[in-house]
Protein backbone atom coordinates (compact mmCIF):
# COMPACT_ATOMS: atom_id res chain seq x y z
CA UNK A 1 0.00 0.00 0.00
CA UNK A 2 1.28 3.43 -1.41
CA UNK A 3 0.11 6.02 0.93
CA UNK A 4 -1.42 9.05 -1.39
CA UNK A 5 -0.13 12.48 -1.45
CA UNK A 6 -3.02 13.40 1.56
CA UNK A 7 -0.58 11.79 3.94
CA UNK A 8 2.48 13.78 3.26
CA UNK A 9 0.58 16.97 3.33
CA UNK A 10 -0.52 16.16 6.44
CA UNK A 11 2.73 15.49 8.22
CA UNK A 12 3.97 18.58 6.75
CA UNK A 13 0.94 21.12 8.00
CA UNK A 14 1.64 19.24 11.49
CA UNK A 15 4.81 20.44 11.47
CA UNK A 16 4.50 23.54 9.95
CA UNK A 17 2.06 24.59 12.71
CA UNK A 18 4.06 22.53 15.16
CA UNK A 19 6.75 24.83 14.70
CA UNK A 20 5.20 27.53 15.02
CA UNK A 21 3.10 27.03 17.94
CA UNK A 22 5.89 25.45 19.52
CA UNK A 23 8.90 27.72 18.89
CA UNK A 24 10.87 25.26 17.19
CA UNK A 25 12.72 25.58 13.86
CA UNK A 26 11.31 23.98 10.72
CA UNK A 27 13.86 21.61 10.07
CA UNK A 28 13.54 20.47 13.15
CA UNK A 29 10.17 19.55 13.10
CA UNK A 30 10.35 18.21 9.97
CA UNK A 31 12.72 15.65 11.71
CA UNK A 32 11.44 15.04 14.73
CA UNK A 33 7.75 15.51 14.79
CA UNK A 34 6.90 13.01 10.89
CA UNK A 35 7.53 10.11 9.19
CA UNK A 36 9.22 11.92 6.49
CA UNK A 37 12.61 10.81 6.96
CA UNK A 38 11.32 7.33 6.94
CA UNK A 39 9.26 7.70 3.98
CA UNK A 40 12.03 9.46 1.82
CA UNK A 41 14.32 5.86 2.42
CA UNK A 42 16.62 7.67 4.41
CA UNK A 43 16.22 4.48 7.07
CA UNK A 44 15.48 4.81 10.75
CA UNK A 45 18.75 6.74 12.32
CA UNK A 46 17.42 10.10 11.82
CA UNK A 47 20.80 11.73 10.88
CA UNK A 48 20.01 15.00 9.53
CA UNK A 49 23.04 15.02 7.82
CA UNK A 50 22.03 11.85 5.31
CA UNK A 51 21.96 13.12 2.02
CA UNK A 52 18.52 12.57 1.22
CA UNK A 53 17.19 14.35 4.31
CA UNK A 54 20.13 17.39 3.54
CA UNK A 55 18.80 17.44 -0.22
CA UNK A 56 15.15 17.92 1.08
CA UNK A 57 16.03 20.48 3.32
CA UNK A 58 18.04 22.45 0.56
CA UNK A 59 14.49 22.56 -1.62
CA UNK A 60 12.51 23.59 1.27
CA UNK A 61 11.41 26.93 1.84
CA UNK A 62 11.12 27.79 5.34
CA UNK A 63 9.18 31.24 4.44
CA UNK A 64 6.83 29.99 1.79
CA UNK A 65 3.69 28.79 2.71
CA UNK A 66 2.17 25.45 3.91
CA UNK A 67 0.98 24.78 0.48
CA UNK A 68 4.38 25.40 -1.47
CA UNK A 69 6.27 23.28 1.21
CA UNK A 70 3.45 20.29 0.53
CA UNK A 71 4.08 20.30 -3.38
CA UNK A 72 7.55 20.44 -2.69
CA UNK A 73 7.59 17.40 -0.16
CA UNK A 74 5.22 15.55 -2.54
CA UNK A 75 7.79 16.34 -6.05
CA UNK A 76 11.41 15.48 -3.43
CA UNK A 77 9.24 12.00 -2.72
CA UNK A 78 8.62 10.85 -6.21
CA UNK A 79 12.78 10.66 -6.59
CA UNK A 80 13.29 8.63 -3.67
CA UNK A 81 14.08 5.50 -2.67
CA UNK A 82 10.78 4.90 -1.09
CA UNK A 83 10.88 1.34 -1.16
CA UNK A 84 13.32 1.19 1.50
CA UNK A 85 10.81 2.70 3.83
CA UNK A 86 9.61 -0.48 4.42
CA UNK A 87 10.84 -2.55 7.83
CA UNK A 88 13.36 -5.71 6.43
CA UNK A 89 11.04 -8.29 7.31
CA UNK A 90 12.53 -12.17 7.97
CA UNK A 91 8.89 -13.97 6.54
CA UNK A 92 4.94 -12.65 5.82
CA UNK A 93 2.07 -14.72 6.27
CA UNK A 94 -1.15 -12.84 4.85
CA UNK A 95 -1.43 -9.81 6.72
CA UNK A 96 1.42 -10.51 9.59
CA UNK A 97 5.44 -10.41 9.60
CA UNK A 98 8.58 -10.67 11.78
CA UNK A 99 11.67 -9.13 12.08
CA UNK A 100 14.34 -9.61 14.04
CA UNK A 101 14.86 -7.27 17.07
CA UNK A 102 18.21 -6.02 17.39
CA UNK A 103 18.39 -7.15 20.91
CA UNK A 104 17.16 -10.33 20.65
CA UNK A 105 13.88 -11.37 19.92
CA UNK A 106 11.16 -10.79 16.74
CA UNK A 107 9.11 -7.82 16.24
CA UNK A 108 5.53 -8.52 14.44
CA UNK A 109 4.08 -6.24 11.56
CA UNK A 110 1.02 -5.70 10.50
CA UNK A 111 -0.11 -5.34 6.89
CA UNK A 112 -4.16 -3.94 6.43
CA UNK A 113 -4.46 -4.74 2.57
CA UNK A 114 -6.19 -7.69 1.28
CA UNK A 115 -7.38 -8.92 -1.86
CA UNK A 116 -11.29 -9.67 -1.27
CA UNK A 117 -11.82 -5.93 -0.78
CA UNK A 118 -13.01 -6.09 2.92
CA UNK A 119 -11.01 -4.95 5.79
CA UNK A 120 -8.73 -6.77 7.05
CA UNK A 121 -10.22 -6.94 10.47
CA UNK A 122 -13.65 -7.26 9.89
CA UNK A 123 -15.33 -9.93 11.80
CA UNK A 124 -15.97 -11.64 9.01
CA UNK A 125 -11.77 -11.89 8.68
CA UNK A 126 -11.05 -13.10 12.04
CA UNK A 127 -10.67 -16.73 11.76
CA UNK A 128 -8.56 -15.85 8.52
CA UNK A 129 -5.84 -13.62 10.70
CA UNK A 130 -5.83 -15.84 13.67
CA UNK A 131 -4.86 -18.59 11.02
CA UNK A 132 -2.06 -16.18 9.52
CA UNK A 133 -0.55 -15.69 13.01
CA UNK A 134 -0.54 -18.81 14.08
CA UNK A 135 1.40 -19.76 10.66
CA UNK A 136 3.65 -17.41 11.30
CA UNK A 137 4.47 -18.33 15.16
CA UNK A 138 4.81 -21.66 13.97
CA UNK A 139 7.33 -20.37 11.12
CA UNK A 140 9.58 -18.77 14.16
CA UNK A 141 9.58 -22.32 15.91
CA UNK A 142 10.49 -24.52 12.75
CA UNK A 143 13.05 -22.08 11.89
CA UNK A 144 14.82 -22.78 15.39
CA UNK A 145 14.57 -18.88 15.63
CA UNK A 146 12.18 -18.91 18.67
CA UNK A 147 13.07 -19.92 22.21
CA UNK A 148 10.15 -19.82 24.92
CA UNK A 149 11.48 -17.55 27.12
CA UNK A 150 12.66 -15.31 24.10
CA UNK A 151 10.48 -12.25 23.78
CA UNK A 152 7.50 -11.15 20.95
CA UNK A 153 7.21 -7.40 20.21
CA UNK A 154 4.95 -5.28 19.12
CA UNK A 155 4.38 -1.76 18.03
CA UNK A 156 1.12 0.05 16.76
CA UNK A 157 -1.62 2.64 17.17
CA UNK A 158 -3.66 -0.61 16.14
CA UNK A 159 -3.49 -1.71 19.71
CA UNK A 160 -6.19 0.44 20.57
CA UNK A 161 -8.56 -1.18 18.18
CA UNK A 162 -10.80 -4.57 20.29
CA UNK A 163 -10.86 -6.32 16.43
CA UNK A 164 -6.72 -6.38 16.41
CA UNK A 165 -6.56 -6.89 20.32
CA UNK A 166 -8.77 -9.85 20.22
CA UNK A 167 -6.46 -11.39 17.42
CA UNK A 168 -3.53 -12.12 20.41
CA UNK A 169 -3.23 -13.12 23.30
CA UNK A 170 -4.81 -11.60 26.50
CA UNK A 171 -1.09 -11.33 28.43
CA UNK A 172 0.23 -9.71 25.41
CA UNK A 173 -1.93 -7.17 24.63
CA UNK A 174 -2.40 -6.55 28.74
CA UNK A 175 1.60 -5.50 28.37
CA UNK A 176 0.55 -2.06 26.00
CA UNK A 177 2.50 0.78 27.01
CA UNK A 178 1.89 4.67 25.08
CA UNK A 179 5.67 5.05 22.95
CA UNK A 180 6.49 9.12 22.31
CA UNK A 181 7.24 8.23 18.85
CA UNK A 182 6.32 11.36 16.79
CA UNK A 183 8.61 10.08 13.85
CA UNK A 184 7.34 6.51 13.80
CA UNK A 185 4.39 4.72 10.79
CA UNK A 186 3.50 3.10 14.35
CA UNK A 187 1.66 6.40 15.08
CA UNK A 188 1.10 8.28 11.72
CA UNK A 189 -0.28 4.81 10.60
CA UNK A 190 -3.80 5.77 12.17
CA UNK A 191 -4.46 7.97 9.68
CA UNK A 192 -4.52 5.87 6.63
CA UNK A 193 -7.08 3.36 5.39
CA UNK A 194 -6.20 0.56 4.26
CA UNK A 195 -5.89 2.09 0.19
CA UNK A 196 -3.50 4.11 1.76
CA UNK A 197 -5.86 7.54 1.46
CA UNK A 198 -6.60 9.66 4.81
CA UNK A 199 -9.00 9.38 7.17
CA UNK A 200 -10.29 12.85 7.20
CA UNK A 201 -11.91 12.81 10.59
CA UNK A 202 -9.13 12.12 12.07
CA UNK A 203 -6.80 13.93 10.42
CA UNK A 204 -9.09 17.10 11.03
CA UNK A 205 -8.96 16.34 14.89
CA UNK A 206 -5.14 16.45 14.63
CA UNK A 207 -4.80 19.74 12.60
CA UNK A 208 -7.46 21.50 15.56
CA UNK A 209 -6.11 20.76 18.16
CA UNK A 210 -2.28 21.55 17.24
CA UNK A 211 -3.49 25.01 17.33
CA UNK A 212 -4.03 24.68 20.87
CA UNK A 213 -0.92 23.16 22.09
CA UNK A 214 1.98 25.98 23.19
CA UNK A 215 4.70 23.25 23.70
CA UNK A 216 6.93 20.30 21.91
CA UNK A 217 5.57 17.94 25.10
CA UNK A 218 1.99 18.39 24.31
CA UNK A 219 2.65 17.37 20.77
CA UNK A 220 1.82 13.60 21.33
CA UNK A 221 -1.47 14.68 22.78
CA UNK A 222 -3.22 15.77 19.34
CA UNK A 223 -3.01 12.77 18.24
CA UNK A 224 -6.64 10.64 18.47
CA UNK A 225 -4.61 7.53 19.32
CA UNK A 226 -1.59 6.82 20.97
CA UNK A 227 0.97 4.03 19.64
CA UNK A 228 1.40 1.23 22.20
CA UNK A 229 4.16 -0.96 23.19
CA UNK A 230 3.07 -4.58 23.81
CA UNK A 231 5.44 -7.65 24.30
CA UNK A 232 5.17 -11.02 25.73
CA UNK A 233 7.58 -14.58 25.72
CA UNK A 234 7.23 -17.04 22.53
CA UNK A 235 5.32 -19.94 24.89
CA UNK A 236 3.02 -17.05 25.62
CA UNK A 237 2.01 -17.22 21.81
CA UNK A 238 2.33 -21.14 21.54
CA UNK A 239 0.26 -21.80 24.68
CA UNK A 240 -2.44 -19.20 22.45
CA UNK A 241 -2.53 -21.08 19.70
CA UNK A 242 -2.29 -24.89 21.21
CA UNK A 243 -5.86 -24.17 23.07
Amino acid sequence: MSPKRAFYDLQVRFAHTAARRAGMPLAAAMLDCTNLYVRFGAGRAFDRTHPLWAAYLHGLDEHANVEAQCEWTWRYLQRCPTHQAAPAVVATVGCFSYAHEPHGGARLHFNAQTDNGMSALDSRQRAARNGELRALIEQLHECGYASSDMLVHGTSWLYNVPAYRRLFPAAYVASAQPVGRLRALSLWGQFLDRHGSVRNEAAAMLLSRIERVNAFADLLSCFPLQALAVHARFAVFQDFFDK
